[in-house]
Protein backbone atom coordinates (compact mmCIF):
# COMPACT_ATOMS: atom_id res chain seq x y z
CA UNK A 1 0.00 0.00 0.00
CA UNK A 2 1.27 3.95 -0.68
CA UNK A 3 1.68 6.39 1.56
CA UNK A 4 0.72 10.38 0.75
CA UNK A 5 2.94 13.09 1.30
CA UNK A 6 0.93 15.58 2.23
CA UNK A 7 1.99 19.44 2.87
CA UNK A 8 -0.24 22.20 4.08
CA UNK A 9 1.04 25.39 1.80
CA UNK A 10 -1.95 27.97 1.80
CA UNK A 11 -3.00 29.54 5.28
CA UNK A 12 -5.89 29.12 7.31
CA UNK A 13 -6.90 32.22 7.69
CA UNK A 14 -9.88 33.23 7.13
CA UNK A 15 -10.87 29.45 6.08
CA UNK A 16 -14.48 27.62 7.61
CA UNK A 17 -13.74 26.37 10.99
CA UNK A 18 -14.73 22.91 9.40
CA UNK A 19 -11.51 23.15 7.35
CA UNK A 20 -8.73 24.02 9.79
CA UNK A 21 -10.21 20.55 11.90
CA UNK A 22 -9.48 18.33 8.82
CA UNK A 23 -6.43 20.29 8.81
CA UNK A 24 -5.64 19.52 12.45
CA UNK A 25 -6.58 15.95 12.09
CA UNK A 26 -4.36 15.13 9.56
CA UNK A 27 -1.45 16.39 11.43
CA UNK A 28 -0.71 19.68 9.83
CA UNK A 29 0.27 22.79 11.58
CA UNK A 30 2.10 25.57 10.25
CA UNK A 31 2.30 26.48 6.44
CA UNK A 32 4.88 24.17 5.06
CA UNK A 33 4.60 21.36 7.28
CA UNK A 34 4.22 17.84 6.03
CA UNK A 35 3.20 14.47 6.99
CA UNK A 36 2.94 10.92 5.80
CA UNK A 37 -0.17 9.14 6.22
CA UNK A 38 -1.45 5.83 3.77
CA UNK A 39 -3.41 6.05 0.66
CA UNK A 40 -6.37 5.07 1.99
CA UNK A 41 -10.56 6.57 1.57
CA UNK A 42 -10.41 8.68 4.69
CA UNK A 43 -6.92 9.93 4.11
CA UNK A 44 -8.60 10.83 0.20
CA UNK A 45 -11.79 12.10 1.54
CA UNK A 46 -9.69 14.60 3.72
CA UNK A 47 -7.55 15.86 1.24
CA UNK A 48 -10.16 16.43 -1.21
CA UNK A 49 -12.56 19.26 1.54
CA UNK A 50 -8.85 21.05 1.77
CA UNK A 51 -7.05 20.06 -1.75
CA UNK A 52 -7.07 24.15 -2.68
CA UNK A 53 -5.06 24.56 0.36
CA UNK A 54 -2.68 21.71 0.06
CA UNK A 55 0.30 19.72 -2.17
CA UNK A 56 -0.48 15.69 -2.27
CA UNK A 57 2.59 13.45 -3.24
CA UNK A 58 3.03 9.59 -3.29
CA UNK A 59 5.88 8.54 -1.51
Amino acid sequence: MANLEITLKRSLIGRPQKQHLVVKSLGLGKINSSVVRPDNDAVRGAIRHIAHLVDVKEV
